[in-house]
């Protein structure tokens, strides 16, 4: 008997490939997919598909699908809540694209509300988390720091980390020419009253005229406070694009599930996590 005969699991069992007749066996994508009520859920090995003429064009189909009663996703794809799968980044990067990250739970819970907090903050254009410098690093220090990352410019804060107050900015420019690279950055960045800035609120088309007509190639954001809370960058803003199938909650913020254990502590865990703003709970036992 041919293989492929053999492998057929059709319920008619063997020689069904042998007869023509017999290839509208089964049911159509229609009796499967189309039942309202139907709560069976398939794998690629439950289904063997055949080829066909449909009734419908390629652009009225939709995969849309349900992660919750509430939350649609426009891409039924949902990021593992795996530690070496999901954190931040890989839920900001599932969620621009119609899905959504379950950011895992083997972390403090400081740690994995900072995490939600990341993606809830994120907005398409704006880098939510600069590596930031001191003012006391050396430009030797500098030097090596872009090495390893890969920029060439950086926000200059009180304590060299985001979310406090802003001094300067410094760009592969402004150390070009400097001879003693033992020198502190301050002696050499742009200082904060000569720089463009933008307050926090601001939206992406107005800081992106604000970057076209400063000419600039970065925009810090800064809050009331004078505290850096994003960056813009011009090159970002090249290669930023438009992402119509996002999922997003009513405030227009990207949407993100964290997973918690069972533990009587884990308690503490789901307030935390829900005053952070996340829009799903996963329990992971």
């Amino acid at each position: 008997m041919p293989a492929d005969v053999a492998r057929s699991r059709s319920p008619r069992g063997h020689g069904v490939a042998d007869k023509v007749d017999e290839l509208v066996d089964g049911h159509s994508a229609a009796d499967i997919f189309d039942k309202t009520k139907s709560l069976t859920g398939y794998t690629y090995d439950d289904l063997i598909c055949l080829p066909g003429h449909i009734s419908f064009g390629v652009h009225e189909v939709a995969l849309h699908g349900n992660f919750t009663k509430k939350i649609t996703l426009k891409t039924p794809i949902v990021s593992s809540p795996m530690d070496t799968v999901t954190e931040a980044k890989m839920a900001i990067a599932i969620a621009l694209e119609g899905g959504i990250g379950v950011i895992h739970t083997n972390l403090s819970i400081e740690e994995q509300v900072r995490e939600v907090m990341q993606v809830k903050r994120y907005e398409s254009g704006f880098i939510m988390d600069p590596v930031c410098i001191p003012p006391t690093m050396t430009i030797a220090d500098l030097d090596k720091l872009r090495q390893s990352s890969g920029f060439s410019g950086y926000p200059v804060t009180e304590d060299g980390r985001m979310g406090s107050r802003l001094m300067g900015l410094v760009t592969k420019r402004d150390t070009d020419f400097a001879v003693d690279r033992s020198s502190h950055v301050s002696s050499i960045m742009t200082k904060l009253d000569k720089l463009v800035t933008v307050e926090e609120g601001v939206d992406l088309p107005a800081a992106n005229k604000i970057l076209q007509e400063s000419k600039k190639g970065k925009l810090p954001v800064v809050s009331k406070q004078g505290r850096l809370v994003a960056l813009m960058s011009r090159a970002d803003l090249r290669k930023n694009a438009d992402y119509p199938v996002a999922t997003k909650d009513e405030r227009k913020r990207l949407m993100v599930a964290a997973a918690v254990g069972t533990r009587p502590a884990d308690r503490d865990r789901v307030r935390a996590l829900v005053a952070a703003g996340v829009d799903a709970i996963i329990v992971d036992s």
